[in-house]
């Protein structure tokens, strides 16, 4: 690739500024730098889609590091996904990650439903009264000797 934005040609022709140019020359000067342009603008494109593929490489090489899945799996992401960011990949592994032998971890409607229930069963639990318990605070109620022994142990239960 080169840095240079004119015509090796160009050099090669002695132009007096005093003497004025007709028509075919200034058309040939503007065609010049027309190819120049478009070799320049064809250079840049090409630099363009080298780093647009290797970013996208790295995505999904990064994704596919993190999630611990096989690294060949990249030239498969990169032929299904146009547009390639870290949330299309991991929906891509996702749908496909069975081919790979990653396993996502199932978390259904049922699965939140019993993790609900259990915590309830917790809370009812801890701070349940047990039968011991309730003996144990009736023979306090009943051995109380003032009445703000009897408050005491009534709001200490709340």
């Amino acid at each position: 690739m080169s840095n240079n934005y004119w015509d090796e040609d160009e050099d090669d022709q002695d132009t007096d500024t005093d003497v004025q140019m007709d028509g075919s020359d200034l058309l040939k000067k503007l065609r010049k730098a027309k190819r120049s342009d478009e070799k320049r603008i064809k250079e840049l494109t090409e630099q363009l889609e080298g780093f647009s593929k290797a970013q996208r490489e790295r995505v999904v090489k990064d994704v596919l590091d993190k999630k611990g899945v096989n690294p060949k799996a990249q030239r498969l992401i990169l032929k299904d996904l146009e547009d390639v960011n870290e949330e299309s990949v991991n929906t891509w592994l996702e749908d496909n990650g069975d081919l790979f032998g990653l396993v996502q971890p199932e978390d259904t409607q049922e699965k939140e439903l019993n993790r609900a229930a259990l915590r309830q069963q917790d809370v009812v639990t801890q701070l349940g009264m047990t039968p011991d318990r309730a003996e144990n605070l009736l023979d306090r109620i009943n051995n109380a000797a003032s009445a703000e022994e009897l408050s005491a142990l009534i709001y200490s239960q709340q």
